[in-house]
């Protein structure tokens, strides 16, 4: 049934939040609201075709019960004097929020009914909202999950991150290739979010220190003739699960300190009179510029050292209200977790805010310091660990320079008395990196400074302690601790899988949804041939989305009865998706070839964005989308074999993927992937992982068992023992399926009309310093996927073995991972 929206009759509602219960939460009390939005907020009469006013009239209807509850959290937190966390970000990659506050606060079906009445659904209205533009990949989806995961367990939490007018960029494939656009995903609002201008901070640049004298004849530095930058607060509400808590991430935009120069303007000089405010919004402008130049590290540098200002500023003006300026509990009732070695800036500057604006000792300001800053590396890869020209730091930030050469005295000092006489050892803990251009390495900061070093899987720990950061580990042992990364249950399976998720709690109640450790119970149903089929159908009903999606993002038909093969990620040479490529090649000859025996009909979907300057990345995706084209106007594999790469790959994009997947690509490089996170998503929907001993691959092959995992490839230990002699030239030759492959490639099948385009990647994969080893597991590689095949023919066998993936999904939980940060880091309730 269908309502003009005109037709409804707005109620006039007087709420005293003080005084009054909560709004309601029946159909009748939502629908009232819905109108009341409709029509006297946004000012409409009409709904066009595009529910565009209705979803905004949706969102604040919602948001109201939001805010009534983020304000009773802040009392409750305020009134507790409880210990306080701030999560800093360059990455908050939350997605779509209206169906996840609908979810959390327990409405979708009141909701449901009063949309019913203006003949549309909640689905349908999501679509009007577009996935905010505040991260990249992995990184910032993890940053995500954990607000929701501290929300529902009602931690005091506060994420802090940047508000980016744009988002990485839109991806578009032109020709095959990777095309960036503009991803301003804020071009029509953004209602979930509050600005907050009288919590605006300023955060300086360039400039230069001046010491003087107080009144006792103490020596003090002061930060002089700086150029300064407003960061401005725009506040998104994180609702708990259930729980009615509502935490806050705080998101940082940056402004001119002045509009415009007026007098400037007057003379006629238009550009001179806003110059100042272009380049202060630039900071939060994009997500991530580009760092290869000179420009691009000064900005990237810029957006560091202006989130973590803004956000240390933020946290010290509130325990100034209410504790004045002493600071002897501070580090007991405040705790920093740096998320990457992004925001590792932060511990000179809460030293310069402790030493400078507060006048207390070095030894003071760093002993608070070092006891409230946590650093979580996520990375295995020594060029992201980033490192900073010495010279950049002392034209923008000389004050924190002076900072961290002092720390760095302090620091070798210590070193040196471990050490005696080891120069080569201080030269490597440093610092400061010298060189014809000397460089801050920011890693070695964030450790220095911190009394948490956490790396995000098992396996990434021990490399990271007895490799990268061996010497540190065997410094302060006592600092490193590992905290396997988690995805919340909540949006990667009861909201991305609705169906699935009915069955589950159907079988096993719904309270997983709040303690995902009661999903072990579904291991009961596996035996369960009626479970089994109705499984197996709400999966066909999920790989039909997909299907669906891969139709619209690609022109390419998936048939939902093959199996479909999935890798979405980060475009890297680490990830492998050239190794992916070279597993369809190969399929492809042999359907050739008439070598169909023993395969089973096959979906390949790879997806993900390469960063713009990463030519490597971007000719894989070329090559994706030319061996896609060749293959899916090929007659004679179309019944076995094809291929998509699907464009933009997004949050949204990813509910449907991961729900649809029957084969989970984690193929990075042994030793190379931290954790991932994807690998949990579709774990948890029932999908069967093919990986290497990577990340926490591991931790999943050790939850679901060996014989629900397809293991292939070297270990890292391997990996690092055949670097030395590493000769691809022999594995190719020795490989006739290799060979095959290379031969294809190198022919010019897939770039007839570009030759030798592809000439860098064959070059990678037969060069000896490949990195990634991709010939290496090759072999291993088939012969795993030839396992999938066998398996996949067996309906029953394979549905088993999907239902144990998910009972056995429990560890990664995003809730259980913030237990331990809460328990072992941040010693909070």
């Amino acid at each position: 049934m269908t309502t003009d929206i005109s037709s409804t009759v707005a109620a006039n509602v007087s709420v005293n939040l003080d005084d009054s219960p909560w709004l309601g939460i029946d159909a009748n009390s939502l629908e009232t609201d819905l109108a009341r939005h409709f029509h006297l907020t946004l000012g409409r009469d009409k709904d066009p075709a595009s529910h565009y006013y209705l979803y905004n009239a949706a969102a604040l209807t919602v948001r109201d019960r939001l805010v009534e509850r983020w304000r009773s959290t802040r009392q409750n937190y305020h009134d507790a004097g409880c210990k306080r966390v701030a999560y800093i970000s360059l990455e908050f990659l939350v997605g779509r929020s209206l169906c996840n506050a609908v979810m959390n606060l327990g409405i979708e079906e009141s909701l449901q009914r009063s949309l019913f009445r203006y003949g549309v659904t909640l689905e349908q209205l999501s679509e009007e909202e577009s996935d905010a533009g505040l991260g990249n990949g992995g990184l910032g989806r993890l940053a995500a999950c954990f607000l929701d995961s501290c929300a529902t367990l009602g931690l005091p939490v506060t994420g802090y991150g940047l508000r980016y007018e744009y988002g990485m960029f839109h991806q578009k494939i032109e020709n095959g290739r990777q095309v960036e656009g503009p991803d301003h995903w804020l071009d029509r609002g953004n209602p979930w979010e509050f600005e907050a201008p009288q919590d605006t901070r300023r955060v300086r640049f360039f400039g230069h220190t001046r010491f003087e004298r107080d009144e006792h004849g103490n020596l003090h530095a002061c930060w002089v003739d700086t150029e300064d930058v407003l960061a401005v607060p725009y506040d998104m509400p994180i609702p708990g699960y259930g729980n009615d808590t509502v935490n806050t991430l705080r998101l940082w935009k940056s402004m001119a300190t002045d509009e415009f120069h007026l007098q400037e303007f007057n003379n006629g000089g238009y550009a001179e009179a806003v110059a100042s405010k272009t380049q202060a919004e630039q900071i939060t402008m994009v997500l991530y510029p580009n760092d290869v130049s000179e420009n691009g590290k000064v900005l990237r540098l810029k957006q560091q050292y202006f989130l973590t200002s803004a956000s240390l500023q933020d946290v010290m003006d509130r325990w100034l209200k209410r504790h004045g300026p002493c600071f002897e509990r501070f580090s007991e009732l405040n705790c920093f977790q740096l998320n990457d070695t992004h925001p590792s800036v932060a511990v000179a500057e809460l030293m310069r805010l402790l030493l400078d604006e507060h006048r207390l000792s070095w030894d003071q300001s760093w002993a608070i310091t070092r006891s409230c800053m946590a650093y979580t590396n996520h990375t295995l890869l020594p060029e992201a660990l980033e490192r900073w020209p010495v010279r950049i730091f002392h034209d923008m930030l000389p004050r924190i320079l002076e900072i961290i050469y002092e720390i760095n005295a302090r620091f070798l000092q210590e070193v040196a008395e471990k050490w005696p006489g080891d120069t080569q050892k201080l030269s490597r803990l440093s610092i400061i990196e010298e060189g014809n251009d000397p460089s801050i390495r920011m890693a070695h900061l964030a450790i220095v400074g911190s009394m948490s070093v956490n790396g995000v899987a098992q396996l990434h720990t021990e490399l990271l302690t007895q490799g990268l950061f061996r010497e540190f580990y065997e410094l302060w042992p006592h600092k490193f601790n590992n905290k396997t990364n988690g995805v919340t249950p909540r949006r990667w399976l009861g909201f991305c899988n609705r169906e699935l998720s009915d069955l589950i709690s159907e079988r096993i109640g719904d309270g997983w949804l709040r303690d995902f450790s009661n999903i072990k119970a579904l291991s009961s149903a596996v035996d369960d041939a009626h479970f089994c089929e109705r499984w197996n159908t709400a999966r066909r009903h999920n790989k039909s989305r997909l299907a669906d999606l891969v139709k619209q993002r690609c022109g390419v038909s998936f048939d939902p009865s093959m199996l479909f093969d999935v890798q979405v990620k980060r475009i890297h040479e680490y990830k492998r998706q050239l190794l992916n490529v070279l597993h369809v090649v190969h399929l492809y000859n042999r359907i050739l070839a008439g070598d169909t025996h023993g395969m089973v009909p096959r979906c390949v979907l790879i997806g993900g964005k390469a960063a713009p300057g990463y030519f490597l990345a971007k000719l894989i995706i070329k090559l994706v989308n030319n061996v896609a084209q060749v293959i899916n106007q090929d007659l004679r594999a179309h019944d076995w074999l094809r291929v998509a790469f699907l464009p933009d790959y997004n949050v949204t994009a990813m509910e449907i993927i991961c729900a649809g997947t029957d084969l989970s690509e984690q193929i990075s490089t042994a030793g190379k992937e931290a954790s991932g996170t994807g690998n949990m998503k579709f774990m948890m929907n029932g999908a069967l992982t093919i990986g290497t001993l990577d990340g926490a691959n591991i931790e999943i092959r050790d939850a679901v068992g060996a014989d629900n995992f397809f293991l292939f490839g070297l270990t890292a230990a391997e990996v690092a023992e055949l670097r030395s002699h590493y000769s691809p030239e022999s594995i190719i030759e020795s490989d006739k399926n290799l060979s095959e492959v290379m031969q294809r490639l190198e022919s010019g099948y897939f770039n007839q009309d570009e030759p030798g385009i592809f000439d860098p990647l064959i070059y990678s994969i037969r060069n000896s310093g490949d990195s990634w080893m991709t010939a290496a597991d090759f072999g291993s590689y088939v012969q795993a996927q030839q396992a999938v095949s066998d398996l996949y023919r067996n309906t029953d066998q394979w549905t088993q073995k999907s239902i144990l993936n998910t009972a056995s999904s429990a560890f990664f939980s995003s809730d259980r991972t913030i237990r331990a940060y809460a328990d072992d880091i941040w010693q909070l309730t």
